[in-house]
């Protein structure tokens, strides 16, 4: 990885292409670990008639930002990775400068758990997207025809799931290739054989895969989310974990899983607003801004929180707060906050927020409400929307509704196409 930006750097300079594997805006777990893995595989193995030997890995958000994702903190060693290796929005050009150091003819983008460009860079390179690897809902941006790169957008568990069935056959003779040249030797390892070196790389690639995976389907104990890839993908990335005498000598899926579980659940040190960045995502639809924050604790904590960040007496009016300057930030018509909690008997709950903050994001949530209550089986909630009066600006009224979310299935995959219909 350390390798992977001294190379994009030297690229960027001499004006030579470059192609980039992204994750979405949330950066999750399942983004990074889904772009690092393919480009970790396309780099080592290009095709023949690849765009450029170089394949970088982009985590979808600013450096400062890993600090808020302690999952993946917790997940890097594993992998013998530290956060400063990875490569972020920081180590591209500044935006002023960015067209004409980073040429859009010169880049190829290939998108993972994601299948639309968003943001600023999707306004300078969407053009440029020539393949995706993405678990979530066509959005029809992709070309059909994406030439000798991917464009697999079906249902998994995990993305990652995808990249690693389809870079399985790449791998697999990566690693056979690699102890036959002598490839580790050639790397400077003298304290371990070509075997036992190569098995190491696999062993450390697979656990940062393994993770995501488990992560998004609990173990593989969500029966709703879990697919014949995702099944397939444990086992194999488990089987080259087992294999390297290094790594395969303690492992126990179970406590790995619960040592990366907790890390993720453990949030009680993140400003409130934080909390609501860490796994946020956003959409334009018919010129209204969509953000939804995914959250993994219920919305009594986050009142709590709010309320002693603010010092209010009330902590319903302090976490509104809170949510209407976030929302006014990055000028959503319409903020939604999806949590996914667990209780102390590991009893599993959902809960939907929707503010919505113009005129027309009042309506779209009201048609949301009215097309999906039933499927998602919305159950009011009593607390925060009875806090909420007419917003300060003229001509302008802001409602929100809160609701217990029965069907727990439902995931924020589901939840911002009915969202994202509804403002259209």
């Amino acid at each position: 990885m350390a390798q992977a930006k001294n190379s994009l750097r030297a690229s960027i300079d001499k004006r030579q292409k470059v192609t980039f594997v992204i994750g979405n805006e949330s950066a999750d777990l399942d983004s990074i670990t889904s772009s690092i893995l393919y480009a970790y595989i396309r780099s080592s193995a290009p095709t023949l008639k690849a765009f450029s030997p170089l394949y970088v890995p982009i985590t979808n958000i600013p450096a400062a930002d890993i600090q808020l994702r302690p999952e993946l903190l917790t997940l890097l060693p594993h992998a013998n990775l530290q956060a400063e290796h990875l490569i972020t929005l920081d180590d591209l050009p500044n935006f002023s400068n960015l067209h004409s150091k980073l040429c859009p003819e010169h880049t190829k983008w290939i998108l993972v758990d994601h299948n639309a460009l968003q943001g600023t860079l999707g306004s300078l390179y969407a053009d440029r997207v020539r393949g995706a690897i993405d678990h979530h809902d066509d959005d029809c941006k992709v070309p059909k025809d994406t030439g000798d790169e991917p464009r697999i957008i079906t249902k998994s568990g995990s993305c990652t799931s995808l990249v690693t069935e389809y870079c399985r056959k790449s791998w697999d003779a990566l690693s056979s290739n690699a102890m036959s040249s002598g490839t580790a030797g050639a790397q400077g390892d003298t304290t371990l054989d070509d075997e036992a070196v190569v098995s190491l790389w696999d062993a450390q690639i697979a656990k940062l895969a393994l993770a995501s995976i488990l992560i998004d389907t609990v173990d593989l104990t969500a029966t709703h989310k879990v697919t014949r890839s995702d099944t397939s993908a444990v086992e194999y990335l488990e089987a080259k974990i087992m294999a390297c005498p290094r790594t395969g000598k303690d492992f126990q899926r179970s406590h790995f899983f619960e040592q990366i579980n907790k890390a993720k659940t453990d949030i009680s040190s993140l400003k409130l607003k934080d909390i609501l960045r860490k796994d946020y995502k956003q959409w334009t639809e018919s010129g209204m801004n969509l953000g939804i924050s995914s959250v993994v604790k219920d919305l009594n904590f986050l009142r709590r929180k709010a309320q002693e960040e603010g010092g209010e007496k009330d902590a319903s009016t302090a976490f509104v707060s809170t949510l209407k300057s976030f929302a006014k930030e990055r000028d959503l018509a319409i903020m939604s906050v999806m949590t996914a909690s667990a209780s102390s008997e590991r009893e599993f709950s959902r809960e939907l927020l929707v503010l919505a903050l113009t005129d027309s994001g009042v309506k779209a949530a009201e048609r949301f409400m009215t097309s999906n209550s039933e499927e998602l089986e919305l159950e009011k909630a009593d607390g925060v929307e009875d806090k909420v009066e007419a917003a300060s600006e003229a001509k302008e009224t802001t409602s929100v509704k809160v609701w217990k979310q029965r069907n727990v299935d439902h995931s924020r995959k589901r939840v911002a196409p009915m969202l994202r219909q509804a403002m259209s």
